[in-house]
Order: structure tokens, then C-alpha cells, then sequence
């Protein structure tokens, strides 16, 4: 394992694609040259999402066009990461609701 690039720390761990240093939090890829063509979206924890996780709405979400909401607690299943200007980076359905998409910045990986 190596150590972390920021801090030099010796204990960094890896976290999927990841390396962590869990004590300056610096995150650094395991192979860079996969890396540089991946879209990495976090949620509001600083979690790294991937196609197909689940993740849970931490704050209520108004459906822009429609009387619908979204509530905290909703679980969300199968997620798709997109490219997007505006941020809304999770493309996904919800049920009672259909097809939106969400900044990550209002999920939580579950």
C-alpha cells in the first residue's frame, strides 16, 4: 500500500477505485489512467457513487413542473451517473414520482 501523496501518511486503505488517507481524507485513484475518463459524482457525505447504487434522499426534494415531492428517507434504486451543466449528475426513477434526475449533494449512498 502506498503512502498517502498529500500527507505521507502510512496508513492510507483502498475504497473501491480508490486509495483514502483517513487522516487528511486526500483520495487519490488506484489506477490513474482509468481514471481520467470516469465521471466521479459524491454524494453529500463525500461517498463516491457508481451506476447502479442505492442511495436516500436527505432532504425533500420539490419535482420542478409537478405538485410532487420527493421525501427524506426515500430510497432510490439502480441510480445512473450523467454527465450534467447543471449538476443534477444522478439520473434515476422514482416510485410514485417516474423519472427525474438529483444533484448528489441531496442523496446519501445506502
Amino acid at each position: 500500500m502506498p503512502n498517502c501523496l498529500k500527507c505521507n501518511s502510512e496508513y492510507p486503505y483502498e475504497d473501491g477505485p480508490s486509495y483514502i488517507c483517513p487522516e487528511c481524507g486526500h483520495e487519490w485513484p488506484i489506477n490513474p489512467e482509468e481514471d481520467e475518463d470516469r465521471l466521479i459524482v459524491k454524494d453529500a457525505n463525500g461517498t463516491i457513487l457508481n451506476d447502479g447504487d442505492s442511495v436516500t434522499v436527505i432532504k425533500d426534494l420539490k419535482v420542478k413542473g409537478s405538485s410532487s415531492v420527493v421525501k427524506v428517507g426515500t430510497k432510490i434504486k439502480g441510480i445512473r451517473l450523467v454527465e450534467s451543466a447543471d449538476n443534477h449528475n444522478i439520473d434515476c426513477k422514482v416510485v410514485g414520482v417516474g423519472a427525474i434526475k438529483i444533484t448528489p449533494k441531496f442523496v446519501k449512498k445506502a
